[in-house]
This record gives structure tokens, C-alpha cells and sequence, in this order.
């Protein structure tokens, strides 16, 4: 609410009195401390030395030595539901947030679009004098929002941040990332021949702007969200950081959980009376009626892998080690400007982890994450071809299972698995020098995400308005935990909380856990009635080893009912019952009306996948309109996609080319039989699928005007090029090529000749004249 004019208004400014009060800017209170979330990404409740990993980070031990190590905290299972708590403190299902923002669903509870009446502590502390940026990874925008067309509402700049460099979606490639910088997209400043990598961009980028605040208001306080890519897939890390643990993972992933339990256990991290989960507890778990467990998400015992997979295994843990101590190098580099410029005692540090490790590399690790979303399994005969380029602009890479379960010591399951400790437990370090005593000490509170933020506004003095931007709030749904700062005894305060993902369902009260015995993204599981559920007493059995439901039959109804009814209180309906590729092609709302023929231009932003013709499992024809000046005209005509999935059509050596990349592994090239003709020029590529094969295969034919020029079998991807980037362009690739067949270099541009626009058909119908039939298109259009 404005505040009322205070001052005299007369005929004469000479005789009026100001007053300033109703214009100026919010002022926080005198000494009001920064506010630094460091949000790491699928890094597991035991990767890291705080808690008692191998994976050297110097830096976060810093944090944890000046601050409070909380040993028993908890995220929903998944990046953006995770981030929704972080951000405003209500449950990710009351977010609309009950799946990462590539799977909405069209529910109250899944539609990726937090509602305005949950404000974000960025909304709250803008509006209180706090300066508010982000670097990094945002995931709390519907995929079908991330395009520059649409509405930013819930682009940061749109949800409380005044400054944002960083990238949009789940996850990015970390040498060619998406930037976007504010509200539109931004080329890479460097490549990563220069030197280039995104964690020191971003790191770079956060000191800069806060640098620019400091310099005007140096008593200002500021709200920094830092959000670095690490240690999400890709698991790209420069060379001399992973070479940095050579030999260190040799010992397997069984050897690591036993020696990082031992230490857990001397450490205080965990009682005594915890005890490492079993390998694959599952396996042998089916549905009701017979569906098995899903084979993704199984682990290969290290003694039944030969001495190559070994080798090839350990380096994907080396990979994925050099990817988190370089992001804690560079995290080490922004406490350093801080405490140079006296900043940092006056700073509450949050540092967590969005969720548990990740299984998504399943049981053979992957080269190409993408083929997890393509529900393509990884070979290891793939794998081991790219063993000495794993980390590397060339590959895509994710671990095994088998790290994930590792990285999770000593909880059963991973990232995805809300019904277990391993896809929910992770790291909560706090860290506030001149906010309390407190150092280097642990807390065993059970704590959530989602009482973060009402932590941080009892720190700050802040009350969460009735009303935020116009918008009447709904209220926090979190429990504070300021009282465990100066208190290590002090009994859990938080009596509740409920989970929900995929599928997957537990709730935890007093102690007590009751969690469905199924898989993520279960495949048509169904029948949720029929689910098994167990119980767990988590204060003697903090892995979840021991199912009580035979012995505690009552305490289990108890807590099943207590979870439907947090699930209608929450909106947490309906449950999720399909499969992963069928999730991430659901068809999503689109901003212009249904159209099969889509007609594009040269220039320009990349355009997001998800904004692009579908060509999944469908004919397609893409026709070009040139005027072609050289017979040496050559370069790129049109891109979608990356090296590791997409497609393209291009001319080199003054022939016609196209390319289908299937997820990486198999780059099909069908060129035409003869040299382009000078002048003006329609070029095509039609492709024809057979029957109703999925994923679709068929015939793939090249016309130059009228004239057929070449033709091939191609197999096409059933899912998307990239969960993340590898856009459309014309007249140029992407900064990453679908294939090393462009000539020239980055970005390729087409010389020699000129594209006037890019025609593309999704129809299905086959062209009689596919020459005529294009230059009909140009003339409509």
C-alpha cells in the first residue's frame, strides 16, 4: 500500500513542502545481513567431505566450520520442486510444482507455473531493501514459457530478481551453455578452446553484480541466489579436475559406501545403529500384477564388471569429482570477495542440495544423458569408445547407478525416489558468523526445503506480507528451524511432512515413515490402491533397512491415511502412472494456433524445442527458398539440436547434405548426387516413416527443385533432441554442431549464397511436386 503525501501543496513550489516518504526506495533495517543460497545439483548426501565423501571440497568445509552442519534434511526428490520450497517456503505440490517444469501436466499441482499468492523470499525481500540477484540454473518456468515470445512472468526478473545470468531450464551443456542474461538470450562469451567454462562464468557474473550494487550503496544488503550447473548431468569438468582423482574410485562403489559409512559414524554424521542399505532392494519387487521393477534403475555389482567397465566406471566417478571441486573452487573464489570486501561475517550462508544423486545415467553410466529421456538404454561397448573424452565438449556423460547409490551412502535409491532417503536426504550446511555462536558443529533436526525460507525470515526480521504485489498470500507451509542455531538438544519442532513424485509417495511424522514400496515414473503401475506400503521407525533405522508394516500394522494405516489427507491439502492430485519419454512429448500449450507448416527466417535467437515443430514419430518435409551466388556456396541451411541428438540440413563442397544424430550414437548423412545449381534454388528433405513403427524409421529423400538428388534410410529419436538447448536456427548452427561434416568454422554460416526462409511441414502428406509444393508455401506466406 502507498504511502500518503505529508507535505503542503500550494499555487507556488516556493511555498509548498515537500515529502519524500511516499517515493522513496525500501530501506532494510541498519546492519540487515546478505543473504547467499548456494544451491549445488544432484550432489548426494555423501559425495562431499562435510559428509564424509571423498570429493574434496575445501570451500563448503569452510562454510561448515564457520556454521552449523545439518545432518538430517531433506528435498522433495527432484530440481524444481525442490527449488519451489526453497524459493517460497509452501509445499512443491501447493507451487504447482509436482514434477520439473518439462513435465507439467495441466494440474493444480503439476502445471509449472508457482502462483503468485506463494511469493518467493526474492518478491519479499525486494520490497524490503534487499538488492536481489541469481546466477545459475532458474527451473521455475513451464517449458512452454521459456521462449522469447511468451509471457516473462516467471522468468526471475519477473519473480523478484532485479539482475539474472544463467540458463532457464533443468539442465545446460556446460561448455556451450543457453544464457540468458535478464530477459533475453546472449552468446557465450568465450569457447571452451579460450578457456571457457560455465561454472566460472557464472561465478564471474554473481561478483560483478554485486560489485555494481556495492559501489553505489555499499550498506545495502543483497539476496544472491547462486545456482552453478554442478553437479547436474553433463558432468563436464576441465580436464586437469578430473585427472585430479585418478586411481581414487578403483576401489568400486560397495568399498566407497563401506568406508564413507565408517566415517560418517565417526564423524557424528549418523548413529550408530545406521547400517548400509542393501544393493538393488528392489529388483525382485513387481506391481500387483506382475509389472517389474524398472531395469533403469538397477545397480551392477562391481565384482561382475569386467576389468574395461571397472576403468570406465571409475572415470566417471573421477569426471564427476573434478565437476563438483571445481564448482567448489569457484564457489571458493565468491567467499573470497566477499571477506575481502567485508562482507562475509555478516552473511547467512545456506548451502543444500537440490536432491539425492542421480540414477539417471543408469546401470551402464551414459556418454549422452539424453538417451535416458529418449528411453534409449546405454551400451558399454558406446561408452567405452568415449572413455578418454569423458568430461569433454565430446560427450554428454553421466555415471552408473552405481555411483548414485554410492554418492547416497548409506540410503537405498536416488534423485526421483521420494519414497526413500536416497532421492531426499541431502546437505543442509548454515552459516551466519555474526548471527550466532555456533561453529563447526551438527544438528540432527529433521528439517525440509520447505522450511527455509521461514528460517530466513525470523533471521531477518521479516514477516511474510497479507499481500505481495497485489496478490493476498497464501501461508507458509515450513516449519523455522532459527531455533536449533544456539540449541543442539532442542526437540523437532517440524511434526510433519508429505511426498510425492512421479508416483512415488511417503510422509514422515514424529519419527515414523511410511513410504510405497514402487518405482519412479512407474510405467503404468498404477492401481495406487493396490500399492504396497512400508514403514520405517527413521530414528533407529535412518537407511530404511527394516520394514515394520508386519509388526506395526495400525502405525502404518495411521500414516497412509495421514499422507491422503496432506495429498488433498496440498493438491498433490492426481498421481503420476507413465513412463518417462511419454511425460517429457506430452503436447503443451502453445502460444500461436495448431499449425503443421511452420516458415522461419535467418537470424535470430535460438528457438527452444519446445516452441519448434514437433517432428517426433511423424513424416516431415523441411524446404528451403535460396539464391545461390557460387557454386563453392556452403554452410549451414538449417539446425535443431546438438551432437548428441538433432538434425540438419546443410551444403558442403557445393553439395546438398542432411543429417539426422540419433541421441549421438548414430549420425545418418544422405548427400545429394549432384553439385547445387547457381540462381534461385528450392531444396528439400523429405522424410517418410513407415507404418506405424515407433520409434519412427523410413525413407529420407533430398530434392533439388523438381529433381530427386539422394535418398536414405534414417531411424529417427522417439523423444526429444535435449531436455536442455540445442534450439533451431537458420542460416547457422548452434554453438554445438550435429555433426563435424559443417564446413568452415563455428558458427558455420551459409556463404556464398543466401536463405530466404526455411519452410517446415509436419502434416505428413506427401509432396507429388515437392519443388512446386514449397514455392506454393513461400508465396502464402
Amino acid at each position: 500500500m502507498s504511502k500518503p503525501f505529508r507535505g503542503k501543496i500550494d499555487i507556488d513550489i516556493k511555498d509548498s513542502v515537500p515529502d519524500w516518504e511516499p517515493y522513496t526506495q525500501p530501506i532494510a533495517a541498519d546492519g540487515a545481513p546478505n543473504v547467499l543460497y548456494v544451491v549445488l545439483d544432484d550432489v548426494g548426501f555423501s559425495a562431499i567431505e562435510p559428509f564424509g565423501g571423498l570429493i574434496e571440497t575445501p570451500n563448503v568445509r569452510r562454510i561448515a566450520q564457520q556454521g552449523l552442519t545439518y545432518t538430517n534434511f531433506h528435498t522433495t526428490a527432484l530440481c524444481s520442486p525442490t527449488r519451489s520450497c526453497l524459493m517460497t517456503g509452501r509445499n512443491h505440490t501447493t507451487n504447482g510444482m509436482g514434477c520439473i517444469t518439462e513435465a507439467t501436466s495441466g494440474f493444480p499441482n503439476a502445471n509449472g507455473h508457482i502462483p503468485f499468492e506463494c511469493a518467493n523470499i526474492a518478491e519479499v525481500l525486494g520490497e524490503q531493501g534487499w538488492n536481489t540477484f541469481i546466477v545459475g540454473k532458474w527451473h521455475l518456468c513451464a517449458e512452454d514459457e521459456m521462449n522469447l515470445a511468451s509471457s516473462k512472468r516467471q522468468w526471475p526478473l519477473g519473480r523478484g530478481f532485479e539482475r539474472y545470468y544463467g540458463f532457464l531450464g533443468g539442465e545446460t551443456n556446460q561448455w556451450y551453455p543457453d544464457l540468458i542474461y535478464d530477459n533475453h538470450p546472449v552468446p557465450q562469451p568465450a569457447m571452451p578452446e579460450d578457456g571457457y567454462h560455465l561454472t566460472v562464468d557464472l561465478t564471474d557474473k554473481a561478483i560483478e553484480f554485486i560489485q555494481d550494487s556495492k559501489a553505489i550503496a555499499p550498506d545495502k544488503p543483497f539476496f544472491l541466489y547462486y545456482c552453478p550447473g554442478a553437479a547436474h548431468a553433463p558432468h563436464h569438468a576441465p580436464k586437469e579436475w578430473a585427472d585430479k582423482y585418478r586411481g581414487r574410485f578403483d576401489m568400486g562403489y560397495e568399498a566407497y559406501r563401506e568406508g564413507v559409512l565408517d566415517r560418517q559414524k565417526a564423524m557424528g554424521l549418523l548413529p550408530e545403529s545406521a547400517e548400509l542399505s542393501p544393493i538393488n532392494p528392489y529388483t525382485e519387487t513387481t506391481s500387483h500384477d506382475g509389472k517389474p521393477w524398472s531395469e533403469v534403475d538397477r545397480v551392477r555389482p562391481w565384482d561382475s564388471l569386467s576389468d574395461a567397465e571397472q576403468r570406465l566406471f571409475a572415470r566417471m566417478a573421477e569426471v564427476y569429482a573434478g565437476f563438483l571441486s571445481h564448482a567448489d573452487h569457484e564457489l571458493g573464489r565468491l567467499l573470497d570477495y566477499l571477506e575481502g570486501a567485508g562482507q562475509l561475517d555478516n552473511t547467512i550462508v545456506m548451502l543444500v542440495s537440490d536432491n539425492g544423486a542421480s540414477g539417471e545415467g543408469g546401470p551402464n553410466g551414459s556418454v549422452n544423458e539424453n538417451k535416458f529421456f529418449n528411453g534409449v538404454p546405454d551400451t558399454i561397448e558406446e561408452n567405452l569408445k568415449a572413455l578418454d573424452r569423458l568430461g569433454g565438449p565430446e560427450t554428454y556423460n553421466h555415471y552408473p547407478t552405481g555411483w548414485a547409490w554410492a554418492f547416497n551412502t548409506p540410503f537405498k535409491m536416488w534423485k526421483r525416489y521420494a519414497n526413500y532417503e536416497g532421492g531426499t536426504a541431502d546437505p543442509l550446511i548454515v552459516s551466519w558468523p555474526r548471527g550466532f555462536t555456533a561453529s563447526g558443529e551438527m544438528r540432527r533436526q529433521y528439517t525440509h526445503a520447505v522450511d527455509i525460507v521461514p528460517t530466513m525470515y525470523e533471521c531477518l526480521g521479516v514477516e511474510l506480507p497479507d499481500v505481495v504485489n497485489g496478490y493476498t498470500q497464501k501461508p507458509l507451509e515450513g516449519t523455522s528451524f532459527r531455533y536449533t542455531f544456539d540449541d543442539a538438544a532442542a526437540e523437532t519442532q517440524k511434526e510433519t511432512q508429505f511426498y510425492s513424485m512421479l508416483g512415488t509417495r511417503a510422509i514422515w511424522h514424529k519419527g515414523w515413515k511410511a513410504a510405497t514400496a514402487v518405482p519412479a515414473a512407474p510405467e503404468s503401475w498404477g492401481d495406487f490402491h493396490l500399492q504396497r506400503w512400508e514403514l520405517f521407525d527413521t530414528e533407529a533405522d535412518p537407511s530404511e533397512c527394516e520394514d515394520l508394516a508386519d509388526k506395526h500394522p495400525e502405525k502404518l494405516q495411521q500414516l497412509v491415511a495421514l499422507w491422503w489427507a496432506e495429498a488433498g491439502r496440498l493438491q498433490a492430485l492426481p498421481l503420476e502412472s507413465r513412463g518417462a519419454v511419454e511425460i517429457l512429448t506430452t503436447e503443451r500449450p502453445q502460444l500461436s494456433r495448431p499449425r503443421t507448416r511452420y516458415v522461419y527466417h535467418a537470424g535470430g535467437a535460438e528457438i527452444p524445442e519446445s516452441v519448434a515443430p514437433n517432428i517426433r514419430n511423424r513424416s516431415y518435409t523441411i524446404a528451403a527458398e535460396l539464391e545461390v551466388a557460387t557454386p563453392e556456396a556452403g554452410g549451414v541451411i538449417f539446425s535443431q539440436g546438438s551432437r548428441f541428438g538433432g538434425h540438419a540440413l546443410y551444403l558442403n563442397e557445393g553439395k546438398l547434405r542432411y543429417v539426422y544424430n540419433w541421441v549421438g550414437e548414430l549420425v545418418q548423412t544422405i548427400e545429394a548426387d549432384q553439385t547445387i545449381p547457381t540462381g534461385h534454388v528450392v531444396v528439400s528433405a523429405s522424410f517418410e516413416k513407415d507404418g506405424n513403427a515407433m520409434p519412427a524409421e523410413g525413407v529420407l529423400s533430398l530434392y533439388i527443385r523438381d529433381r530427386k538428388v539422394g535418398e536414405g534410410r534414417i531411424r529417427t529419436q522417439p523423444g526429444k533432441f535435449g531436455l536442455g538447448g540445442g534450439g533451431l536456427v537458420v542460416g547457422r548452427s548452434g554453438a554445438e554442431p550435429v555433426t563435424d561434416d559443417y564446413p568452415g568454422e563455428r558458427p558455420w554460416p551459409f556463404v556464398g549464397a543466401t536463405v530466404k526462409r526455411v519452410v517446415i511441414d509436419v502434416s505428413g502428406e506427401s509432396f507429388a511436386d515437392l519443388a512446386l509444393e514449397a514455392r506454393a508455401a513461400f508465396a502464402r506466406q
